[in-house]
């Protein structure tokens, strides 16, 4: 049986080239990020919510979570990097800078008749492709959306809802990756991916950029610097982005803590592995944490977490079950959260170190103590309302 928990210290050089890539990040090209964002007449901030109760029972000063599930009425993050992206490459077509444009402008006659047809195309386990399907419509262009085998078929049918062309291919979602590449290429579809390789660069960076809409949401709502911040990782995009600004932002130290499924655990091969470049898993990777079914680094993302995350982990399955349950049951007057596998596995780490005692040297290690303020991200809310029920009501889910 394996381990619930297993964890690595990154004992790479912190002086490494992901300083380069600091300057996509600062707070100013944030601002920039967010400006256009918010032309989007809809557009709210997700609520950040104070655990206090639990902060109390757990023994930790503060316990904080962002709750991204409230995104655009899409119950994920997804969409801020991919209709950034679409919205950046639409500009850059135009010869214009993003900041001079709003999401009403972008999506005007004039413009698609300068542009004409554009068909984007991605692969998703289904929160990214949905914000990418969802911000093509919106901006009057088409969507094709490949999922890897095993996805649900509840987060397919909300990506066809919005318009687009999308199937679930036999691949895992690595090989599907390659497969819409090669598709764009072929057909001339512009290719919306999270992740990176020589010669497709750009597009995954301003998805990237995307992202830090939500983390300078964070640093507005907050009083004062988190000390500890718990982050998934799937192909290491959002978590680069989070770190990359927020290392810059506050002038303190921040623990930097990385979690990942078992079945896809690239960054916590790459941190054990201890070398400069990253590993890579492969096979059918099965997880009930879907979003984080990646079993290779994005090469900009490994560049900047190398530089700053403390420790990587490494989870089964039950740990982000337990997260789902104890955020969707709330201590007193604590807010409840809806999480989904992925949103809720950060948490579920925490809570497995800070109840079992055979984490205590762990714990110290972190110095999670009473002066600890530790941040979350709920990445996303029940995009799969089945396996929500029975992992949540039932105590049940598809790997146990």
């Amino acid at each position: 049986m394996n381990e619930k928990l297993k964890w690595v210290h990154n004992q790479l050089d912190k002086a490494n080239d992901g300083t380069a890539l600091l300057p996509y990040f600062t707070l100013e090209q944030v601002k920039k990020v967010g400006q256009f964002l918010r032309t989007y007449e809809q557009f709210e901030k997700t609520p950040l919510h104070h655990l206090d109760s639990l902060a109390s029972w757990m023994g930790v000063e503060k316990i904080l979570v962002k709750d991204e599930s409230y995104r655009f009425g899409l119950n994920a993050f997804k969409v801020l990097g991919g209709v950034y992206a679409i919205a950046q490459y639409v500009a850059n077509r135009l010869q214009k800078n993003i900041e001079e444009l709003s999401f009403e402008q972008l999506k005007s006659s004039e413009v698609k008749a300068q542009i004409g047809n554009l068909t984007f195309i991605s692969t998703t386990d289904g929160n990214h492709g949905r914000g990418v399907a969802w911000a093509a419509r919106e901006l009057g262009y088409q969507a094709r959306i490949y999922m890897p085998a095993g996805s649900a078929d509840e987060r397919l049918q909300h990506i066809k809802k919005e318009g687009a062309y999308a199937e679930i291919t036999t691949m895992n979602y690595d090989e599907t990756v390659r497969y819409t590449s090669q598709l764009a290429q072929e057909n001339g579809w512009v290719l919306i991916q999270d992740t990176m390789w020589d010669g497709y660069e750009e597009i995954p960076l301003w998805i990237m950029q995307g992202y830090t809409t939500l983390v300078h949401e964070i640093v507005e709502q907050m009083q004062q610097a988190p000390t500890h911040v718990f982050l998934q990782a799937g192909v290491g995009s959002f978590a680069g982005a989070v770190v990359a600004f927020l290392q810059q932002y506050y002038e303190q130290d921040i623990t930097f803590v990385l979690v990942e499924p078992h079945v896809a655990n690239c960054y916590y091969e790459s941190f054990k592995a201890g070398t400069e470049q990253y590993v890579t898993v492969g096979g059918e990777m099965k997880t009930i944490m879907a979003g984080l079914a990646c079993g290779e680094p994005n090469p900009q993302a490994w560049r900047l977490l190398k530089a700053h995350i403390k420790i990587s982990i490494s989870c089964e399955e039950e740990i982000a079950a337990t997260g789902m349950r104890v955020l969707a049951n709330p201590l007193a007057s604590d807010s409840r959260i809806i999480a989904g596998e992925s949103g809720a596995a950060p948490f579920g780490c925490f809570y497995e170190l800070m109840t079992n005692e055979h984490y205590k040297d762990l714990i110290l290690d972190l110095q999670l103590d009473e002066h600890a303020r530790v941040l979350f991200i709920n990445t996303e809310g029940d995009t799969d309302k089945k396996n929500y029920h029975h992992i949540v009501w039932h105590g049940k889910y598809a790997n146990q």
